[in-house]
């Protein structure tokens, strides 16, 4: 079981450190279903700038220890993504699964943000550096099996997807943008969403031309959609009321949600912009999750990851 982690002993030249930054839909296309159940996707991904963090080092067993605001409801779980893709990269590199695991979850939990795929994905990198496995061990292989998000974030650059979200293909970078990042806090199983999903299949969307700034990107994504919001909403009706505050603030150049929801972005032109909205929301919905912060299309941007259980892109 996981358990609470201190931060004293992680700074130092044996631990590894690896972001897991939201991943976010920018657009989302149901196309198409498989025999067995699984939705085929028409998909833009790109990254936002906040971010759990992952750090591994050297340890005679496997452990997970938990920190951040968003730890205490994985502390009652017994297994969860990140345990699993240790032991799947160990079970593949013909190594003893031994290693001290500790998350810090900044990112709330079932939120549409891919939050315990990045953490997997970030396990798997890290995982990769101490125990010095080769490049002939392929974490795309190893990815997939852990659940359809783990590829996005393991590839941790913009993207479209298609498939069931397990095919990739890099885009044109994304301009610079401001984000508000909004999470009602409530849960909800994207299995739950799709199930729910009524109407016609999607085709995909024509490629996204390289856009000149943030106003030009929300534009282009005006004209596609995320066919997931109907049905989010329909079981979670708060998630109309995010869309609508974010919709509502100054210099919000577009509002939709992400993935299977409950988590929804705001758009903005500029930081001031979006720092004004976030305070607006989070002053008038003390209970939701509030977060400025950043489009990114490379996560390898992100430089190093944050150590501490704060955040500078925390909740206002």
């Amino acid at each position: 079981m996981a358990r609470r982690a201190g931060a004293a002993d992680w700074d130092d030249a044996e631990a590894v450190h690896v972001a897991a930054p939201a991943k976010l839909n920018l657009f989302l296309h149901v196309v198409g279903k498989r025999a067995d159940g699984y939705h085929l996707l028409d998909s833009l991904i790109a990254f936002a700038a906040v971010h759990d963090t992952v750090s591994v080092r050297p340890a005679a067993k496997l452990s997970l220890e938990l920190a951040g605001p968003f730890a205490s409801t994985l502390r009652r779980e017994t297994d969860n993504l990140v345990l699993r893709a240790a032991r799947a990269l160990a079970a593949a590199a013909g190594v003893k699964p031994a290693a001290r695991i500790r998350l810090i979850k900044r990112l709330p939990i079932a939120s549409g943000i891919g939050g315990g795929s990045a953490d997997a994905a970030a396990t798997l990198k890290a995982l990769k550096r101490l125990w010095r496995v080769d490049d002939s061990i392929d974490l795309a292989a190893l990815a997939l099996p852990l659940g359809a998000d783990v590829p996005m974030c393991l590839f941790g650059r913009a993207a479209t997807a298609s498939g069931i979200g397990e095919r990739l293909a890099p885009v044109a970078p994304l301009p610079p943008a401001s984000l508000v990042l909004v999470n009602p806090m409530v849960r909800l199983q994207t299995s739950r969403v799709f199930q729910a999903r009524a109407g016609a299949l999607s085709t995909p969307a024509a490629p996204l031309d390289r856009c000149a700034d943030a106003a030009a990107l929300a534009a282009a994504l005006a004209e596609r959609r995320n066919d997931l919001i109907a049905a989010a909403v329909g079981l979670r009706p708060q998630i109309q009321a995010v869309l609508d505050a974010l919709a509502a603030s100054d210099g919000c150049l577009l509002a939709r949600m992400s993935g299977s929801g409950a988590t929804c972005f705001g758009m903005f032109a500029d930081d001031a912009a979006a720092a004004h909205a976030a305070a607006a929301i989070a002053g008038a919905q003390r209970a939701w999750w509030v977060c400025p912060t950043r489009l990114i299309d490379d996560v390898g941007a992100l430089g190093a990851p944050e150590l501490d259980t704060a955040s500078r892109h925390k909740s206002v």
